[in-house]
């Protein structure tokens, strides 16, 4: 045989590796909002919003109204999303600000990139991985936090990160340029968008489109509709590159909306110099609860899937019960990658519901939100500490107060008929299990996952 016929023939070969490659991985696009409530779309039946790109979106794929993220606020969110577990078990239970915050809520500094995480196991299959938008898995404050390569992405572009930041106004431009030099192989991308966390900056000429609303109204519906164009653009860049078919895109946000305040001028929980909290009037929907509750309202946020061929246009999934300890096994099972040795996560591999098919969750879902001045008053939607849900049933607790509600979620999606009295034998099942959930978490923070800035190191939260 002559060289020239080996050459083809190995050329062939090497063609055909990379071509069943492509078609059994598609590629991952996952855009992840922030503060964006699950009544921020006009296809969740917003009276302000404009969201054609996401309204697109729900018509192409399947709109899952049970699904939950595992905090009601963001960086514990996002650690859940990036390593299965659920955030309490690297003590991550707030979000990531200063040495000092972390030492009182007896935190680590940064999420450990020694855990399993979901860009390094696809990365391992084969994907070229990148992150662009928010990080907040550590702090800017934190100068000696690890960076995101560490964390299992060839490239990434950020904020709330140590160094220089990347605009937030970048994260779509990024992340297109991304696509662009990768369509030719897998890829999975990170979309963390700013919107619609504070600080505000609306665009005037999308301000413009709103004349007619209030002030508050008006800032923020222009902030949606530029998380919706961004949105857009990326898809449309997956339509010209003919990618549309082969890449499964999913939206949803890291918590509920935020709740909005009295006065115009900024206030103390907004990180910079726009438009703060007053502008803040997202909607969960008639949910009670809002960012910072474990009432629905503020861990029940946005999901929606598109998958070409796979998973079903325009349909509603009202029933299937999912979180976000479940992406990682899910989209390690889409992309046929293996889960690290030994590996064991709180979430379940939910491939079946993303295929219509019949799917009944098996484990339990945990959420905590640590006692602090927003949880101690009872008739507030924030005096949860502990919230546990386990087939229909979801209790929340604050043990502080003595106080317990048990609903059941699969009826009672705005969680207004507490039947705890009911159904006592109920509150203490699940009350024995949240022990033993929460018996297996560690006392202190991992040592590796402190900076060296802090004056203790011991991770005693002193």
């Amino acid at each position: 045989m002559t060289l020239i016929r080996l050459l083809m023939i190995a050329v062939l070969l090497g063609c055909a590796t990379a071509c069943s490659a492509r078609d059994t991985q598609p590629n991952i696009v996952f855009i992840f909002a922030d503060d964006w409530g699950w009544g921020d779309l006009g296809a969740h039946g917003s009276d302000i919003a404009r969201t054609p790109s996401l309204d697109s979106l729900v018509a192409q794929g399947t709109d899952f109204y049970q699904f939950t993220v595992n905090s009601p606020v963001c960086s514990p969110s996002r650690a859940a999303l990036m390593t299965g577990h659920f955030p309490e078990r690297y003590r991550v239970d707030q979000h990531f600000a200063s040495i000092e915050h972390h030492q009182k809520a007896n935190m680590p500094d940064w999420l450990n990139p020694d855990a399993p995480m979901l860009p390094r196991i696809l990365r391992n299959a084969g994907y070229a991985t990148g992150h662009f938008g928010k990080w907040h898995l550590t702090n800017d404050w934190i100068d000696d936090a690890p960076l995101p390569d560490k964390y299992g992405y060839d490239e990434y572009g950020a904020f709330n990160i140590p160094g220089k930041d990347m605009p937030a106004a970048d994260t779509a431009d990024r992340t297109i340029d991304f696509i662009r030099r990768h369509k030719d192989q897998p890829f999975f991308v990170n979309v963390w968008i700013h919107e619609t966390h504070t600080p505000h900056y609306p665009e005037p000429a999308l301000m413009k489109e709103f004349d007619g609303l209030d002030d508050a109204e008006l800032v923020y519906a222009a902030i949606v509709a530029a998380g919706d164009r961004d949105v857009g653009k990326i898809l449309s860049v997956l339509d010209e590159l003919d990618l549309t078919n082969d890449t499964v895109v999913v939206f949803s946000s890291d918590n509920g909306p935020e709740s909005p305040n009295e006065t115009k001028f900024m206030d103390d929980l907004s990180t910079g110099p726009g438009f703060g909290r007053y502008y803040s009037v997202g909607s969960a929907a008639g949910m009670k609860g809002k960012k910072r509750s474990l009432f629905a309202g503020g861990v029940r946020v946005p999901f929606i899937v598109r998958w070409p061929g796979i998973v079903a246009e325009g349909e509603v999934d009202r029933t299937s019960v999912m979180t976000a300890v479940d992406i990682l096994p899910t989209l390690a099972s889409i992309a046929g990658a293996d889960l690290p040795a030994g590996y064991e996560g709180d979430g379940e591999n939910v491939l079946a519901a993303f295929k219509g098919e019949s799917f009944d969750r098996e484990r339990p879902i945990y959420w905590v939100w640590p006692p602090g001045e927003e949880n101690t008053l009872a008739e507030s939607h924030y005096w949860p500490h502990v919230a546990y849900q386990k087939d229909d049933w979801k209790l929340l607790v604050n043990d502080q107060l003595g106080k317990a509600e048990l609903y059941r979620v699969g009826d009672d999606w705005y969680e207004r008929n507490d039947v705890s009295a009911d159904y006592p034998e109920i509150v203490q099942e699940l009350r024995q299990e949240i022990e033993t959930l929460r018996g297996a978490f560690p006392e202190y923070p991992d040592p590796a996952a402190l900076s060296s800035l802090r004056a203790n190191k011991k991770g005693d939260g002193e």
